[in-house]
């Protein structure tokens, strides 16, 4: 079965963003220091381990006015799956980018839609 690994969540005023979850949930967001073609931060959901049940996510500048939360699930290969997603209707909006010594993404709509991420974990990403 097929699990949600990530999720993101784009935001006009970074800081107040923030602030807002992390006292509305208590969550950790701090800045990400890998590698990143822009300024991210990432949130820890719950523990720092992930078989206690935590989510990680990431917090970014919105990038367009009509960006919303991204969750991102985890596949084989993006590859496979963007040809899936186009085959089933959906539409490819961001094809797969690499994040270097971490894995590969892309960003899809379903046919209705909704926006949803698909995530490779493949460290020799480059």
């Amino acid at each position: 079965m097929f699990k949600v690994v990530h999720f993101e969540i784009p935001a006009d005023d970074v800081g107040r963003a923030q602030k807002f979850y992390g006292e509305l949930f208590g969550w950790k967001i701090e800045k990400f220091t890998g590698p990143s073609p822009m300024d991210y931060w990432s949130i820890m959901t719950g523990d720092e381990k992930p078989e206690m049940g935590g989510l990680g996510g990431g917090m970014m500048q919105r990038q367009d006015p009509q960006q919303q939360i991204t969750i991102y699930i985890d596949v084989p290969t993006v590859d496979e799956y963007v040809d899936k997603v186009a085959r089933l209707g959906g539409q490819v909006v961001v094809p797969k980018m690499a994040i270097p010594g971490m894995g590969y993404f892309a960003v899809c709509l379903d046919p209705e839609n909704n926006g949803f991420g698909l995530w490779e974990d493949n460290p020799q990403a480059k």
